[in-house]
């Protein structure tokens, strides 16, 4: 029996039954196209009709060895790898355009190289003169790396396999182009196949293999999302184009902790490596100010404190204003019904402004409660003290929740001369070193501690 035709959206790589000129799933019109798909065998044969090889197994308490790591010497970004580069590892770097992908990626190549492996750097965007300038200025015109401007992926995998490295970083994926596929670079089927390939080999040979990828208006990463199933990392360098601070982060990692970041400063010499990024991201804070709290977060195995400011002010508008900056804005609308519903503040007719300062974003919950406080300083124009840290969810009866790493986390604000925190009780902390300790149980007890109203 003939298979039956598949079709797939080239925009999102949403799968049809049929064709139609409109995709369900992100609405872009003509991008559904039928798909190649495999020959049809003779009629009434199935896989199963052939026998193929036994796998061998093992078992889970082996002897076997861990993959060795090469450290680059970049402390940082070994620190999101999980400690340095694992042989036959596929890894994709994505983020915004010009917030310094390339730039840090040739920096590492170069690091790599000088640390013994040999590295190739594939463009597809820029002529290889154009990447010489660049090392030039960043100071790295001596790295043994090897440069080639291409995007035939054949062409590529030929070179691969007769130069055999160690490293290869291809800028970027988007760019590579399968002869084998009917479709245009860039397109979800063309980036599928150069992953699939590039995955493929790094695999088989022993290489490890870079892909840089662009990112959407949304900010993931552009193509289908089973790329970022096919390899072994995803990296996100994220940073506001206003702030010199560039954040490595990991979201996936076979090798290591996910969610760990690298703090990097771009300077006209490149990026430099930020080793404590809270004194860094704390460095500008002058006199306490109305809406300004520290907050004590975790970032993977990295406690970090940062500055979240926020601005609360009479609305001229019917439909007041909600803003943020850095956090999630689902959770601040949580936080202000909230703060209305069980501590009868209310936040009507007022704009709400949040911002986390230094460009860092923040995604988990122990950051309610210094949202809370900002948001209640900023609304009485009442400054806390400057000297102070707080950290804890919120659930939605107002209760205090702990926070994981408690410890770790006022460990840091005591490196750093905090001299109080304030945290949900029931946490894993002990006081001292010069660190006062205030656990509270829940929102309304903390609005009646530090603003003194219940």
């Amino acid at each position: 029996m003939a298979r039956p035709a598949s079709f797939s959206c080239t925009a999102c790589g949403a799968q049809h039954a049929k064709w139609s000129g409109r995709c369900d799933a992100c609405g872009e019109w003509n991008s559904i196209v039928q798909d190649a798909g495999l020959a049809p065998g003779p009629a009434g044969r199935s896989l199963g009709a052939r026998r193929g090889h036994a796998i061998a197994l093992s078992d889970l308490d082996s002897d076997e060895r861990p993959p060795p790591r090469t450290a680059s010497g970049m402390e940082e970004f070994d620190r999101v790898l999980g400690g340095g580069l694992v042989r036959s590892s596929a890894i994709l770097v994505g983020g915004d355009p010009g917030i310094g992908k390339s730039t840090l990626l040739l920096q590492a190549a170069a690091r790599f190289a000088h640390a013994g492996l040999k590295t190739l750097y594939v463009s597809g965007e820029e002529a290889s003169a154009q990447i010489r300038m660049r090392a030039r200025r960043l100071g790295l015109a001596d790295a043994p790396v090897k440069l080639a401007s291409a995007t035939d992926l054949r062409d590529i995998l030929t070179t691969l396999e007769a130069e055999r490295p160690d490293l290869v970083v291809i800028d970027s994926i988007q760019t590579m182009w399968a002869d084998n596929v009917d479709s245009a670079p860039g397109s979800v089927s063309q980036v599928r196949a150069g992953a699939h390939e590039l995955t493929a080999l790094a695999k088989r040979s022993g290489l490890s293999v870079v892909l840089v990828g662009h990112v959407t208006k949304e900010g993931q990463i552009a193509g289908p999302r089973v790329v970022e199933h096919m390899v072994d990392t995803v990296l996100y360098f994220e940073g506001e184009r206003g702030h010199q601070f560039r954040i490595l982060r990991s979201v996936k990692n076979r090798f290591g902790p996910a969610d760990e970041i690298g703090v990097f400063e771009m300077t006209g010499a490149g990026l430099a490596e930020v080793p404590n990024p809270s004194a860094l991201f704390l460095g500008e804070r002058t006199q306490p100010s109305p809406g300004s709290v520290v907050f004590a977060g975790i970032e993977g195995t990295r406690p970090l404190l940062v500055e979240l400011q926020a601005l609360v002010a009479p609305s001229p508008h019917s439909q007041p204003r909600r803003s943020v900056v850095g956090w999630d804005g689902g959770r601040l609308a949580m936080i202000l019904a909230v703060l209305e519903a069980r501590c009868a503040i209310p936040f009507a007719g007022l704009d709400v402004y949040l911002n986390v300062a230094g460009g860092l974003k923040i995604g988990e919950p122990a950051a309610d409660l210094a949202v809370a406080a900002a948001l209640l300083s900023a609304r009485e124009d009442v400054a806390l003290p400057a000297e102070t840290v707080i950290f804890g969810e919120i659930s939605l009866s107002g209760a205090l929740r702990p926070a994981p790493q408690t410890e770790n986390r006022l460990k840091e604000a005591r490196k750093l001369g905090f001299t109080a925190a304030i945290a949900p009780a029931g946490g894993k902390a002990v006081a001292g070193g010069g660190l006062k300790l205030m656990q509270l149980a829940d929102l309304t007890g903390f609005v009646g501690e530090i603003f003194g109203a219940g």
